[in-house]
């Protein structure tokens, strides 16, 4: 769903050939500034492994390319990264520049992130290079801290479900059939790009037990994977650790009012300026018509790596893919969905969903994941001969429901979206309507209800509903004529 405006790859075993630099004088005397400086952190640890970011500033005369040198003391090996082509040879890691981000200025900084296993302890490097000249350093390794929660973070599990695909259910593991139905909370996906803070509006133990008490049973937590990968662009209060760490909050919170989380990728990088484009930025400042494959896979590796020892979160991989906006026929927009690569009118290379899958899969993770179709989630009319390969078997289809789509009819869902329920379980993770109304999601929840589809409304916010769906009035949890709707009917059914 798009928003109203807001109030205000594998590395290589052996080393790459470094890249060559300008030369330059560099100022190395005795008292002198360094010629330039890094700062290190830890911004995600998990057992066997943990997700690095070094920022790097040059303090020097400009510079053309660059590489960065380090060595780890320990087992740590890097196993994916972003904004540099990374190798590693032995305890030595290089870092060079991307085409994209050779030039250095001086006081020009550029932040470079990584994904790395580990055996025994972590313990951080302590010397860094600059095109062969020693680096000032700051950091110690450790992730960094987070500010204090609003209410403690109960721990990870407690009081929901852990799901599994059966047939064309999701059930529990004593094989009862469980429905996803709740809410949208919206927020982690655009106020960090924004500078506004991680969350819009509260996200302690009050506001979710309101959700809870609308007989909610899931909720469905829209990312940004800039903010989650800590990406220089996003300032750093709301960036990296702090923002996985507020994310895990909300997912445990959730969990502990029984109610199952669904964390999914809403906003991504990428540069669209093509039909139906919902701003001209790179950067994940909207929604894009399909992920990215410089940031998503890393992404959702991480994502993975963090929830997959919690069977209780459910991945939802991308919001609502629209390729079919950009290229010209079904054919094609269906091929860049499952397989991305280099897709007819979008000017990014594309991670298809078998690209995250495989991301989400090779993490270890065998959580639920979802996989929405073409024309913002609107379409399945070829999800089940396009569907993504799952080797752990765990896959779900994902639609989005509005008054306004295409598909909004029961003569469409009997002919596009019954066929996939009859297969694979089939989760609305995105239902509304923008009349303040809910005469459509009224129907719409029947003949889900008649077939035992899943569904979510779209938003736990207080906005204006008549500038997008809006459920409440006031995170007490006050519904709006719209939520009027859902929260009865959900109260009625469960």
């Amino acid at each position: 769903m798009r928003h109203p405006p807001h109030l205000a790859v594998a590395v290589g075993a052996a080393a790459l050939v470094l890249a060559s630099a300008v030369v330059v004088p560099r100022v190395t005397a005795a008292g002198a500034e360094p010629s330039c400086s890094v700062a290190y952190t830890v911004t995600n640890e998990w057992s066997g492994g943990f997700q690095g970011s070094v920022t790097l500033t040059n303090n020097a005369s400009v510079l053309s390319s660059w590489s960065l040198g380090f060595a780890f003391t320990g087992s740590q090996k890097v196993t994916q990264g972003w904004n540099a082509k990374w190798s590693q040879s032995g305890a030595t890691v290089t870092a060079a520049n991307e085409s994209w981000n050779g030039s250095l200025a001086h006081g020009a900084s550029t932040t470079v992130g990584f994904l790395a296993s580990l055996t025994g302890t972590d313990t951080p490097p302590r010397a860094f290079t600059l095109n062969g000249e020693p680096c000032a350093t700051t950091g110690g390794g450790d992730p960094t801290p987070t500010p204090t929660p609003t209410s403690p973070s109960p721990t990870p599990g407690t009081g929901a479900p852990a799901l599994h695909v059966s047939g064309n259910k999701l059930v529990d593991a004593g094989g009862a059939t469980r429905r996803l139905l709740g809410v949208n909370r919206s927020g982690g996906e655009f106020m960090c790009v924004q500078g506004h803070g991680i969350f819009d509006g509260p996200v302690d133990d009050a506001s979710v037990a309101a959700i809870a008490s609308w007989h909610a049973g899931a909720v469905r937590i829209p990312l940004n994977e800039e903010c989650w990968l800590g990406l220089s662009n996003i300032n750093p209060a709301y960036a990296g650790a702090r923002y996985i760490s507020a994310v895990q909050d909300l997912v445990h919170r959730v969990e502990a009012h029984g109610m199952t989380p669904i964390v999914e990728l809403h906003w991504s990088y990428g540069q669209y300026t093509g039909n139906s484009a919902g701003c001209s930025d790179v950067h994940a400042s909207c929604q894009k018509p399909m992920p990215d494959a410089q940031y998503a896979p890393a992404f959702w590796s991480s994502v993975a790596t963090t929830f997959k020892s919690d069977p209780a979160v459910v991945f939802d991989l991308f919001n609502e893919p629209y390729p079919d906006r950009a290229t010209s026929t079904a054919d094609q927009a269906w091929s860049c969905w499952r397989d991305g690569g280099s897709c007819p009118g979008i000017g990014y290379e594309v991670a298809g969903m078998q690209d995250l899958l495989d991301a989400v899969r090779g993490a270890g993770a065998r959580n639920p994941v979802l996989a929405g179709g073409i024309a913002y989630a609107n379409d399945l009319s070829q999800w089940l001969a396009r569907a993504p390969a799952d080797p752990a078997g765990n896959l779900a289809a994902a639609y989005h429901g509005y008054n306004f789509n295409s598909c909004a009819s029961e003569s469409c869902w009997d002919s596009t979206l019954a066929p996939v329920a009859a297969r694979v379980p089939l989760v609305a993770g995105e239902l509304g309507e923008n009349t303040c109304a809910h005469s459509f999601v009224d129907r719409a929840m029947k003949w889900f209800d008649d077939r035992g589809i899943s569904y979510l409304g779209w938003t736990w916010n207080t906005w204006d509903c008549s500038s997008g769906p809006s459920l409440i009035t006031s995170y007490d949890g006050t519904p709006t004529a719209y939520g009027t709707g859902l929260r009865d009917h959900l109260r009625a059914i469960n």
